[in-house]
C-alpha cells in the first residue's frame, strides 16, 4: 500500500509497510500507484501525451529500485505479529490522578462537567494517593520507569496531596527499583512562584491550558461568573515557560467550530514566546454549537496546511519565532514499536485513570461511566473481560483503519472518542481520523520539505 499527497510544492510517495517516505519528480508521483495497479507496458502508454518515453522509463527504473530495496509496495508484515501482542499480558506503566473532581472555570466544552465527570465534586485524600502509588508498583512487573500525570478538574486545588503523593513515590521508588516521572496539568489560576518552584523541582512534564487570543479563549474559558481568564494566566504561563528554559512543558489549547481560523490561535501563542505548543480540536456531538462538523474540514485542512508551511519557514529561519507544534512532530527514523503502532496509547491496560475515590478506569475520558470502572486502587482490576477488550483493540481489529494508510501514526485513534461518538471503541471517530490523516500528512511535508532543499 501506498499513499501519495502534494502539500507546499512537494511530492510525497508513503510506503505504508515499511515506513519509507520518498521526495519524488513529477513523473513518478504521476505514475507510481498506476504502476502498482497496471505495470510497466500500460503505463507507457497511458502517460504517453504527457511524458516523452525515455522520462517513463526512467521512472519506472527507479520505482523498480525502490520496490527491490523494499522501500515500495512493500508486504504488510505487521499482521504477523499480531498474535503475540493480543497474547501478551501487559503491565501498568502510567496513571492519570484525579487529584480534583472541582475546577475554578467554567470551560463550556468540558468533557468533565466542570471537574464532576457524570458524579459529584470531590478531591482524592492521600490515602487514596498513596494506594495509587502502591498500586502501579504492584502491578508494573520489572519495569523501572512509571508515569504518574496530576489531573482534574483543577489538581492545583488539591495541591497538597499532590505533594504526599510525589513525596510518597519518591520513598518507594527507592525500595522497588522504580523511577516516578510526574505530570500536572492546570489552568493556571491558583498558579503562583511557591506552586512553580515546586513543579519545576518535581514534574518532569507541565501542561498548562490556554485556548490562544484573548476573545477566543475567554469565551470558552471563562470562571463561573463570566470574566474570563486570559489576563489573569498568560503572564504566569511565560514566566513557567521561561523558568523551565522552554522546554518539558506544553501550552494546550482546543479550538472549535467558533475558530476555525485555529492557526491564527497557534501563532499568537508561539508570538507570546511559547515554543511548544499543542491545540486539538474540540470533540464533540452536533448537538453543541461548538462542535466541528462535516462540512467544516476543508477550512481545517486548509488552516493545518497554512500553519506548516508557517512552522516550516520560521524553522528554517530559526531565532526568537521558531516553534514546535505537538500534533507535527513525527519521527521517521525509529518510531514507536510494534504494539504502539498497532494499539496505540494503552488504555485499559498499560494506562489507567484513578478517580478521587480509588475507583480505576481505561483512561481520563471513560471516567465517570460504570460500565467502564475496571476496579479500585485497593482491590485491583476485577473486569478481566473489560481489560481483554481494551487490550485486543487495534489497528487490525478496526474495519476502517484495515483500510487507512496512516494507521500506524495514529494507532487507531483514540477509544475515548470512538465510543462517545461511534458508540464503540473499535469504530473510530471519523472527523477525527480525516484531521489526523491531515495532520500526518503536514507533518511528513515539513521533514520532506527540509530534506528536499538540503539536496
Amino acid at each position: 500500500m501506498i499513499h501519495k499527497f502534494n502539500m507546499n510544492g512537494v511530492n510525497i510517495v508513503m510506503d505504508v509497510f515499511s515506513g519509507a517516505v520518498h521526495v519524488v519528480d513529477d513523473v513518478i508521483f504521476d505514475i507510481v500507484d498506476k504502476f502498482e495497479e497496471y505495470g510497466e507496458e500500460r503505463v507507457i502508454t497511458d502517460f504517453s501525451s504527457k511524458y516523452s518515453k525515455e522520462q517513463l522509463e526512467e521512472a519506472i527504473s527507479e520505482i523498480k529500485e525502490l520496490a527491490e530495496n523494499e522501500m515500495l509496495f512493500t508486504k504488510d508484515e505487521y499482521e504477523n505479529v499480531l498474535a503475540n501482542i493480543e497474547g501478551r499480558n501487559p503491565v501498568v506503566k502510567a496513571l492519570c490522578l484525579h487529584i480534583a473532581h472541582d475546577c475554578n472555570l467554567k470551560c463550556k466544552y468540558c468533557f468533565a462537567e466542570e471537574g464532576e465527570y457524570h458524579g459529584h465534586r470531590s478531591l482524592m485524600s492521600t490515602k487514596v494517593g498513596k494506594a495509587a502509588i502502591d498500586f502501579i508498583i504492584k502491578n508494573s512487573g520489572s519495569r523501572h520507569n512509571l508515569e504518574v500525570d496530576f489531573f482534574g478538574g483543577e489538581p492545583l486545588m488539591n495541591f497538597g496531596v499532590v505533594k504526599d503523593i510525589v513525596e510518597y513515590g519518591r520513598e518507594q521508588e527507592k525500595l522497588f527499583n522504580k523511577n516516578f516521572r510526574y505530570t500536572i496539568t492546570t489552568n493556571g489560576v491558583l498558579l503562583n512562584d511557591e506552586i512553580q518552584d515546586y513543579i519545576n523541582k518535581h514534574m518532569q512534564n507541565v501542561v498548562v491550558s490556554l485556548d490562544g487570543r484573548k476573545e477566543v479563549n475567554d469565551r470558552m474559558r471563562p470562571h463561573a461568573g463570566g470574566q474570563g481568564s486570559y489576563d489573569e494566566i498568560v503572564p504566569k504561563f511565560q514566566k513557567l515557560a521561561e523558568s523551565r528554559n522552554q522546554t518539558d512543558y506544553y501550552i494546550r489549547g482546543t479550538f472549535t467550530r467558533n475558530n476555525l481560523d485555529f492557526m491564527q490561535d497557534v501563532i499568537h501563542m508561539a508570538d507570546l514566546g511559547f515554543k511548544q505548543i499543542s491545540v486539538e480540536p474540540v470533540v464533540g456531538t452536533d448537538d453543541n454549537e461548538y462542535a466541528i462538523r462535516q462540512e467544516d474540514l476543508p477550512l481545517i485542512f486548509a488552516e493545518y496546511e497554512k500553519l506548516a508551511a508557517e512552522m516550516y519557514k520560521r524553522h528554517k529561519e530559526g531565532g526568537e519565532k521558531d516553534f514546535n507544534f505537538f500534533h507535527f512532530n513525527i519521527d521517521l527514523t525509529g518510531g514507536p514499536c510494534v504494539a504502539k503502532r498497532l494499539s496505540g496509547c494503552g488504555a485499559g491496560t498499560e494506562y489507567l485513570a484513578v478517580t478521587p475515590e480509588g475507583d480505576l478506569y481505561p483512561c481520563h475520558q471513560f471516567v465517570g461511566l460504570t460500565e467502564f470502572k475496571m476496579g479500585t486502587v485497593f482491590d485491583g482490576i476485577n473486569t478481566p473481560e473489560l481489560r481483554k477488550k481494551f487490550s485486543n483493540c487495534n489497528v487490525y481489529a478496526k474495519e476502517e483503519c484495515k483500510k487507512c494508510w496512516a494507521r500506524f501514526y495514529c494507532s487507531g485513534g483514540c477509544a475515548a472518542n470512538a465510543h462517545q461518538l461511534g458508540g464503540d471503541i473499535l469504530n473510530p471517530y471519523e472527523i477525527g481520523c480525516e484531521l489526523q490523516r491531515k495532520r500526518v500528512e503536514c507533518a511528513i511535508m515539513i521533514k520532506a520539505k527540509a530534506l528536499e532543499e538540503e539536496e
